[in-house]
């Protein structure tokens, strides 16, 4: 069956977050005036990053089930993992955790047990931080992100396919990126093809679209591409859509549209949840 691959050390999987960093993402997000876009999206990739790590831990151990790249667009297309992995563009999971660009202690609100809500002091690693100027180059940014992974298959035709999170706020001002997203949701390993999400936050919070099964609900031509673009779910991450309250039917893609923070916060949870993991 497709998306059975085991998750091993020696079949790895490989994660792609792909951000727009352009100078719209300092606008302000889901109504709160204090936060902007590109704040929120770089704190919830670097929460991202540590589950990650996190979860390749074993007994004191960072094992490699992950390779990993983060990559930005704005006035540079880039890799934007920071301090010692600058320039770096696909680091296994090991090297992330050894090398963030620094360790934050923030205040975290946690139940104390008798119906109140009481702040702990946590440590937060950061592997990047928030950039927004120049234009919207998606199409620079996918031709980065399919020669990263043409490379990246080469050496991995048997393991659970890669897994592309885009994140934007506008459209391409670059060309149509429909064919290199066509491209690089087709190009696949042995056990399937590679899983293409795209999420669309806006500043606005209302009429959000998740996961749809169709492009009935989408009101532009820029959401349909999106749609067209991402990759029908498979079942298992259909069902982590469904843990936190989301409706996926079949043919649910990995689509989202005028996300608000809420979505962003799921939409990284559930493309980082292949359940194969050893």
């Amino acid at each position: 069956m497709a998306y059975g691959a085991e998750i091993s050390r020696s079949n790895p999987t490989c994660f792609v977050f792909v951000l727009d960093q352009s100078g719209s993402m300092a606008d302000p997000f889901g109504g709160e005036q204090s936060v902007r876009k590109a704040e929120f999206v770089a704190d919830a990739v670097n929460r991202t990053l540590h589950d990650l790590v996190i979860r390749c831990t074993k007994t004191e151990e960072v094992r490699n089930y992950y390779h990993i790249a983060v990559i930005g667009y704005g006035s540079k297309v880039q890799p934007v993992l920071g301090g010692a992995l600058t320039g770096k563009i696909l680091v296994p999971v090991s090297e992330l955790a050894d090398l963030p660009v620094r360790v934050e202690t923030r205040n975290k609100k946690i139940s104390d047990g008798a119906g109140g809500i009481v702040e702990q002091q946590t440590r937060f690693p950061v592997w990047m931080d928030p950039a927004a100027s120049g234009k919207t180059p998606m199409c620079q940014a996918f031709e980065l992100v399919k020669s990263t992974l043409d490379q990246w298959l080469v050496d991995h035709r048997t393991g659970f396919p890669p897994i592309v999170l885009h994140l934007t706020d506008g459209e391409s001002t670059d060309g149509d990126p429909s064919d290199l997203g066509r491209q690089i949701a087709s190009s696949a390993t042995q056990d399937g093809e590679v899983l293409l999400f795209n999420c669309h936050v806006s500043k606005h919070s209302y009429g959000k679209v998740e996961y749809p099964g169709d492009d009935g609900s989408l009101p532009d031509d820029f959401a349909k591409m999106l749609f067209r673009i991402s990759s029908v779910l498979p079942d298992e991450f259909r069902r982590s859509g469904e843990q936190v309250g989301i409706r996926m039917g079949e043919g649910a893609r990995g689509c989202v549209f005028n996300g608000d923070p809420v979505s962003v916060a799921q939409f990284f949870d559930i493309g980082t949840r292949p359940a194969n993991l050893r």
